[in-house]
């Protein structure tokens, strides 16, 4: 393994990674939009298009982050690549809303094969002293696509009013670059041993969850139900408060601002240890959330773009690095697995239940709206005294 740390094999690995969440993020963030506006899906229906993906995601993080280093690294990669294009050109086929619930599972199904395969193969290419600094960096290139994909997304329907099946195309342009890249780079199989290979062939809770990391993946979850407000709801939202126009942009602040923290996160992180990162991170996401659901003009939307960026973009790429903490090498397949399961199963759930809570509870207009946002803002607030809890416990014991 070279010693420094942007390699090229960590570089290419890194670019992959970002076209596959970026399309991810892209079609998440307009996919209630397009059920509602197209199909005529009620709020909870529209939740369920963008959360049904997830539970593709999460079967497909069940089976492959245990099976990984069994089938291969480079069998996983390149073959889920391929399932990952067929399904986004299945996009074009969606006469009814049962269609969509189906086109979107698949797809993140394929889009989980090969997040996980990327997630893990990145590990390779980090030498161990730089382990935090790295995962951060290639943490950096999930929270850009974060932000890329939904501005991409809502500019192309709001700015440029461009047709649904265009945007199919752009995405099948991109994942098909995906494929390329993944029959082009080097995969390194990992070699187990019979004691590594037994296990990871048995089917026990262990061989597909990592224990150590369970306690950061159920607030990864938290923290996704709480981000799935904003990917769930955002593009409605501005339609409703009449900020369409500048609402691209929120993702554009959220990028900016990730871009500028992450790496002085990571470093910190390194440095002084999880706690110093993570704290911030969930009480800027609860304070951006709860501008979010205040604003009254363009400027405040931004900024609590900025907030939900930093909140949110920090602990996307901390709480994957804090899950291998402690953790053999031969698991940070498993370990990284078992948190982005907790993260998608948020991001999945969340669009589902809050659409339920809005369309049950809260109503419609723009009130409905702003509350589901106040909603949303309590959980960093949970997330915040259960660390601190697991945290006093610690000290306790130790």
């Amino acid at each position: 393994m070279e010693e420094k740390l942007f390699n090229k094999h960590f570089v290419a690995i890194t670019v992959i990674n970002f076209i596959v969440y970026m399309v991810y993020y892209l079609f998440t963030v307009i996919i209630a939009f397009v059920a509602t506006r197209e199909l005529g899906a009620q709020t909870s229906q529209a939740g369920l298009a963008t959360g049904i993906y997830i539970l593709g995601t999460l079967l497909a993080r069940l089976i492959f982050g245990k099976q990984l280093e069994v089938f291969g690294r480079r069998l996983v990669l390149r073959g889920g690549a391929i399932f990952y294009l067929l399904t986004t050109l299945a996009y074009f086929y969606m006469p009814t809303i049962s269609m969509m619930y189906l086109v979107r599972f698949l797809n993140g199904f394929g889009y989980g094969v090969v997040s996980t395969a990327t997630n893990t193969i990145v590990t390779a290419y980090i030498p161990a002293r730089k382990r935090g600094e790295g995962i951060n960096f290639y943490g950096l290139s999930t929270s850009l696509a974060a932000a890329i994909g939904p501005f991409v997304g809502t500019f192309m329907l709001d700015n440029l009013h461009i047709d649904f099946r265009m945007i199919i195309v752009l995405c099948s342009v991109l994942i098909g670059c995906v494929v390329v890249g993944a029959f082009a780079f080097p995969v390194k199989n990992m070699s187990l041993n019979a004691e590594q290979l037994a296990k990871t062939k048995s089917w026990t809770v262990d061989s597909f969850i990592e224990k150590k990391a369970l306690f950061i993946t159920a607030i990864a979850f938290l923290m996704g139900i709480a981000y799935a407000s904003v990917l769930g709801f955002q593009k409605l939202y501005t339609s409703e408060i009449h900020l369409t126009t500048v609402g691209a942009y929120f993702f554009v602040v959220y990028a900016l601002i990730i871009t500028i923290t992450r790496p002085a996160m990571g470093r910190l992180m390194d440095a002084k240890g999880d706690k110093w990162v993570l704290y911030p991170s969930y009480l800027f996401l609860a304070m951006g959330l709860f501008l979010l659901g205040s604003v009254s003009s363009g400027g405040s939307y931004l900024l609590s773009g900025a907030l939900i960026g930093f909140g949110y973009g920090t602990f996307m790429s901390c709480g994957q690095a804090a899950s291998i903490q402690g953790v053999d090498e031969h698991r940070f397949n498993t370990a990284m697995s078992t948190y982005m399961i907790g993260l998608d199963l948020g991001l999945g759930a969340g669009p589902y239940l809050l659409g339920l809570i809005k369309d049950l509870a809260l109503g419609s207009g723009v009130a409905s709206f702003r509350h589901l946002f106040w909603l949303a803002a309590v959980i960093p607030l949970i997330c915040t005294l259960l660390y601190l809890l697991k945290t006093k416990t610690r000290q306790v014991v130790s």
